[in-house]
């Protein structure tokens, strides 16, 4: 037997377990965190792919909008962002001509202390700070349609400057492929019409994690971000992190070439092979914020699922102390009752957050999830979970009565970052 103590909430749970029956504990490549972040910033905007550096694109006097993560996302944005005003300033752009634009996609607005939170409060103290808020239509202009029909609503804030900085970290996507790069400002900073389109594309078979060769989402989104970026120059800085949140590598340049590089990279980070899918897969989603609601944990799920076989279980170790994080997914799980039922109305009618209850509830049909959480049990029941408990063994004791002893187990650790792959 042996001990096992994976991140929680704000906190970790320990669970122990017979070690012979663990096929594999997947984790993060490892590689060397970078030591000097200034540095690192400062060696990435100035010698970036694709681009000509930051410091020949920006003259004295440019007005300058940075995009930057909101809180469901860890990106370190106070490491860097003090360096970015500090590079600007240097560059002869003054503080009042800079701001930055939180991409919160249809996430609620972020309040003055979660913003000094996320880029610290000397930046949110020396520049304007705005939420992208969805649903705020008089914050939005009008940039035509995708040839999907994508319309094209990006905030007026990315609208009357001269070079947009789009920042964040790369992780994988269940169905927009990857994180970063084009999607700081579609979803990120598009309007709820926009998201909800685009976002209507991952009901395609070729929409999925890790996967951008004729995948609609991504593709359309491509496709809007560079009608945008016909008349905006744009400049990508996103970096990779570990388990750990420690920088690994920082990738900047043009939003195109950098990202595709950087995605190279998170495969090799996030990338895991095991031996076959196991019996049950017990996966924690890496602790706050990512098991803040049941929203983000999906994520984890949608890993977890790559190396669970077929009528296993998982285990997920997800607070959610936010609960589900969305209404409308809470609404449509209740009322609806089953992936393919949520499936069938959102062919017809695909609502923001119901999406998500698809995203959710389609993954049972592999295996049955059970949730070490705080949720609330009747919530969980209706979104088709196997059941809440407090501890990872009575999660493990409800899947053996009804599945028998597991052969085989796969432990995630760190379940919101890492893809397992069936070895060959």
């Amino acid at each position: 037997m042996k001990t096992y103590e994976y991140a929680y909430g704000r906190g970790t749970k320990q669970f122990t377990i017979d070690e012979s029956l663990v096929l594999k504990e997947v984790k993060t490549a490892k590689f060397e965190p970078l030591k000097d972040i200034k540095a690192s910033v400062l060696e990435a905007i100035n010698n970036p792919i694709g681009s000509e550096p930051l410091c020949e694109r920006v003259k004295p006097g440019d007005k300058i909008a940075f995009i930057c993560n909101d809180l469901t996302r860890v990106a370190n944005s106070y490491d860097f962002m003090p360096v970015f005003l500090d590079e600007m300033n240097r560059l002869g752009v003054k503080d009042e001509d800079m701001k930055i634009v939180f991409s919160l996609g249809t996430h609620r607005d972020m309040t003055k202390e979660e913003m000094e939170i996320a880029v610290g409060k000397d930046v949110v103290a020396r520049v304007a700070c705005y939420n992208s808020t969805a649903t705020k239509e008089e914050d939005f202009e009008y940039f035509g349609k995708t040839s999907r029909g994508t319309p094209l609503w990006f905030n007026k804030h990315l609208c009357d400057v001269d070079h947009i900085i789009m920042t964040g970290t790369i992780v994988h996507h269940y169905f927009s492929g990857y994180g970063g790069g084009r999607k700081a400002i579609l979803p990120g900073c598009s309007a709820m019409e926009t998201v909800r389109v685009n976002h209507s594309f991952m009901l395609s078979p070729e929409a999925g994690l890790g996967k951008t060769t004729n995948n609609p989402c991504y593709e359309d989104q491509m496709e809007g971000v560079a009608v945008f970026a016909k008349d905006h120059s744009l400049f990508l800085f996103n970096a990779v992190l570990d388990a750990q949140h420690q920088f690994l590598k920082m990738f900047a340049g043009d939003y195109i070439e950098a990202h595709k590089v950087a995605c190279k990279f998170v495969d090799e980070v996030y990338g895991a092979v095991i031996p076959h899918e196991a019996d049950v897969v017990i996966v924690s989603c890496g602790g706050y914020p990512k098991d803040i609601n049941v929203y983000q944990m999906q994520k984890t799920m949608d890993n977890a699922a790559l190396a669970v076989r077929q009528g296993g279980s998982v285990i997920l170790l997800g607070d959610c102390e936010e609960g589900s994080g969305s209404k409308l997914l809470e609404e449509t799980c209740k009322r609806l009752g089953s992936a393919d039922a949520i499936e069938k109305e959102l062919e017809t009618n695909f609502k923001i957050g119901a999406n998500k209850a698809f995203a959710v509830t389609r993954l049972m049909k592999k295996a049955d999830y059970y949730l070490v959480t705080s949720l609330d049990p009747q919530m969980a029941k209706e979104m088709l979970f196997a059941g809440t408990f407090s501890t990872v063994e009575d999660a493990l004791k409800a899947s053996e009565e009804k599945h028998g002893k597991p052969t085989s187990i796969i432990l995630m650790p760190e379940g919101s970052l890492t893809v397992p792959r069936v070895e060959g």
